[in-house]
């Protein structure tokens, strides 16, 4: 899988284009890969910088092989692929349900950067997939960026999650409240919501856990931060 992200967006000297048709299987194959399609979204796992040079081979931990690529050639490989909405879709899927695993594994007394990087790092992964949404639809008429727009949504609405309680499955209940609430949401307001998924989600997830308000505000004020800043650094 390394050496095809290298071989698709390494060293291109304009944007990348796929054939349509590989459009949907790379995305479900990134799929497959959702914890490190997570850490080079997000870029803040050093690991995952060391290991993202092109001769640097995949590594094994707790029983799992992982692999890193330059977040140049990860983002122009997304991006290339998002062109095909249910395409992007499925990663957002992806990554929406391994930011839930993410908050669910903080243990109930972490403090500190044990508290507050996991939300942090969900809101990095989702404004850098805003920003290649963004980016996908800039320059379109806006029909057209409209239709592709409602072919994500529509695409994220079919997930059959059900919220259970937190206490039951954590990572589940914070998947599904969070396709609840934007089922809920005014159809003209969801875009928006999905801009916001990073805070809504750590939202959710304080709540459940009964963080102290004046420790909640201030974590819900660094995840907006964190989705705002990532968003802003894909250029249309």
């Amino acid at each position: 899988m390394k050496d095809v992200l290298y071989a698709l967006g390494f060293g291109q000297p304009k944007e990348l284009t796929l054939d349509p048709a590989l459009r949907s299987p790379l995305a479900t194959a990134l799929a497959n890969y959702g914890p490190d399609l997570h850490a080079m979204l997000a870029g803040l796992d050093s690991q995952y910088v060391l290991k993202a040079g092109r001769d640097t081979p995949p590594w094994e931990s707790g029983g799992t092989y992982h692999l890193s690529v330059y977040t140049n050639v990860l983002r122009e490989t997304v991006r290339a692929v998002a062109q095909d909405p249910h395409a992007y879709a499925l990663l957002r899927m992806t990554e929406t349900r391994t930011a839930a695993e993410r908050l669910a594994a903080v243990p109930a007394d972490a403090t500190g950067h044990e508290f507050t990087v996991p939300p942090t790092a969900n809101a990095r992964a989702f404004g850098i997939l805003d920003g290649i949404a963004n980016a996908v639809t800039h320059g379109r008429d806006k029909e057209h960026a409209q239709k592709w727009r409602r072919a994500v949504l529509d695409q994220l609405l079919n997930d059959t999650a059900t919220p259970n309680t937190y206490e039951d499955d954590p990572a589940a209940y914070l998947t599904a409240t969070w396709l609840k609430d934007l089922k809920n949401s005014p159809e003209e307001d969801r875009p928006d919501r999905l801009r916001t998924q990073g805070i809504d989600m750590a939202r959710t997830w304080t709540r459940e856990r009964n963080t102290e308000e004046q420790t909640r505000q201030s974590l819900l004020a660094d995840v907006d931060g964190s989705q705002l800043s990532a968003y802003g650094e894909i250029k249309p």
